[in-house]
């Protein structure tokens, strides 16, 4: 099943294996996973199964609220999830999407929005060196340095590494493993970190290069 699921990041923590590892891993949060909407293909030009994790939330609009009172369930927000046209028939609107979709030991890709770091130099925002801290040098010492040539071609190159705005960006992390799944508490414990804060939404995907 290709369906993912809307978390959100609970913190990082640690699990003991049977042999004793010791590994770090991120607990995510899925409860509240229902089927709001199916796309197909022949409606919509694509298969794709909707989602919504309740949530409380003050910013619902008029539509909003009238899309979730026709559907007959709780607001929250929305995600879609592309599946294959024989997928289709396994859901049905309303349905309660569990952790245990997922298994221990499987691949997922997760995406989410990550820190905002504010506005941040070269050195914190691309891992530029220090230039000298002396020898003549009284100003420059976490400046940049140059950065393009004069006339030839007379401007600064697109996507050129300077200062500015630091996260807050969606970004997706690849090839996370799942190490324990808690179905009773709809909780998925996965190694290493992930994007955002803790309280955050994330979104966990069947892995796509495993």
């Amino acid at each position: 099943m290709s369906i993912g699921l809307i978390g959100k990041k609970s913190g990082m923590s640690r699990l003991f294996l049977e042999d004793g590892e010791s590994v770090p891993v991120t607990a995510v949060s899925v409860c509240g996973n229902f089927v709001s909407g199916i796309k197909t293909k022949e409606k919509n030009g694509y298969d794709a199964v909707q989602l919504s994790k309740i949530e409380k939330s003050n910013n619902l609009n008029k539509s909003q609220i009238e899309f979730f009172k026709k559907i007959n369930i709780t607001p929250g927000s929305l995600a879609e999830f592309r599946i294959t046209n024989q997928d289709e028939s396994s859901f049905e609107i309303g349905n309660h999407i569990t952790a245990d979709i997922f298994e221990v030991g499987q691949y997922v890709d997760i995406s989410g929005t990550s820190k905002g770091k504010g506005y941040a130099g070269v050195i914190k925002r691309h891992n530029f060196s220090m230039q000298d801290a002396t020898h003549g040098n009284s100003l420059s010492h976490r400046a940049h340095g140059s950065i393009g040539q004069c006339q030839t071609p007379g401007r600064v190159w697109k996507g050129k590494k300077m200062s500015g705005q630091m996260g807050n960006v969606k970004n997706t992390v690849q090839n996370l493993k799942i190490v324990e799944i808690d179905v009773e508490n709809n909780v998925i414990y996965i190694k290493g970190s992930v994007p955002g804060f803790n309280g955050s939404q994330i979104q966990i995907k069947p892995s796509i290069k495993k």
